[in-house]
C-alpha cells in the first residue's frame, strides 16, 4: 500500500534497500524541520533551562550545573525518541516492531560486496570505534567551559563526592546515555533521517546527514568540529551497510566506557 506523507518525494529505486516497508523520501524543508525539532529544544534546555535549574541544586564547584545539565539533556534526548516514534507512527500508520525495524534500518548490516548479512560483517564496527575515538580527540579545537565539561566534573573532588553512592543520579546518567546513542540522537539521525534523505541529496545524503548532525550540537558547540568528522564513522557506514545499528554501536562505545568509569566512582 502506498503511504501518503507530506513534503516527501520518491527515492531512486537503485538507492532503496530491499524491504517490504516503503520508506518515503523527505524534501529539504521537511528534513530541516525534523532537524530543528531536535536541535532547538536541546539548545534551549542547555543554555536557558539548565542555568535556571542549577540555582536549585546544591553542591560545590561545577556540581550544580552538572546536575542541571544531566536532567536537561536527558529530557531533550528522551524527546528525540518521542519525536522518532511520532514520525514513524504517522508515516507507517503502525508501530509494530516488524515495520519499525525496517523503517528505521534497525536490521543487521549487509555487506555491499558479498551480500552477507550479519556475522563477520559486524567486525567492521571495531575499526570504526577506533576511528570515532580518534576523530573526537584529534579535533578538539575548542575546550568546553569547565562548568559544562563532563570530564572535568568526573575529575574534580566535588564531582567525585557528588557521585559517591549516588545510585539515583547514576541511573539518570545511564538513561541519558541510552537515549543519547541508542534511542535518541542516532535513532533520529541515522535511523530516521538518513534513509529518507536520498531523494533530496542523492549520493551525498550521508554527507548532508553528517553536516546536519554536527550542526545539531548547538547545545555543545565546541563539539561540532569533531562531530563533523564522525560522519565517516557513523553516517557513511550506516548508509553503506544499510543498518542504523552500525552508527548506534560506534557511538555507544563511548557511553559504555563512561558508564563503567562512573560506576567506579559511585561504588
Amino acid at each position: 500500500m502506498s503511504v501518503s506523507y507530506p513534503l516527501t518525494a520518491t527515492a531512486p529505486r537503485s538507492d532503496v534497500a530491499v524491504s517490504s516497508v516503503e520508506i518515503p523520501q523527505l524534501r529539504i524543508r521537511a528534513i530541516f524541520a525534523v532537524w530543528a525539532a531536535a536541535a532547538l529544544p536541546m539548545a534551549v534546555l542547555a543554555w536557558l533551562v539548565a542555568p535556571a535549574l542549577a540555582d536549585r541544586f546544591a553542591g560545590a564547584g561545577n556540581v550544580p550545573m552538572g546536575k542541571a545539565l544531566i536532567v536537561s539533556l536527558a529530557i531533550g534526548m528522551i524527546w528525540q525518541f518521542v519525536l522518532v516514534a511520532t514520525l514513524v507512527g504517522r508515516e507507517q500508520r503502525t508501530l509494530r516492531w516488524s515495520t519499525v525495524r525496517e523503517a528505521l534500518w534497525l536490521r543487521s548490516p549487509r555487506s555491499p560486496r558479498s551480500g552477507r548479512v550479519g556475522g563477520r560483517v559486524w567486525l567492521i564496527v571495531i575499526p570504526l570505534i577506533v576511528a570515532f575515538t580518534f576523530a573526537q580527540e584529534a579535533v578538539a579545537l575548542v575546550a568546553a567551559p569547565d562548568d559544562r565539561n563532563f570530564a572535568t566534573l568526573l575529575e574534580s573532588d566535588a564531582g567525585k563526592a557528588f557521585l559517591d553512592g549516588a545510585v539515583g543520579w547514576y541511573a539518570l546518567i545511564l538513561v541519558m546515555f541510552l537515549f543519547n546513542t541508542v534511542l535518541g540522537e542516532e535513532l533520529l539521525f541515522r535511523g530516521y533521517l538518513l534513509p529518507r534523505m536520498n531523494g533530496a541529496f542523492g549520493r551525498g545524503d550521508w554527507v548532508a546527514n553528517g553536516v546536519l548532525f554536527a550542526g545539531y550540537h548547538l547545545h555543545v558547540p565546541w563539539a561540532i568540529p569533531g562531530t563533523l568528522l564522525e560522519m565517516f564513522t557513523t553516517a557513511y557506514p550506516t548508509k553503506r551497510y544499510r543498518s542504523a545499528w552500525i552508527g548506534i554501536a560506534v557511538h555507544s562505545a563511548q557511553s559504555v566506557f563512561l558508564g563503567i568509569l562512573i560506576l567506579t566512582l559511585v561504588f
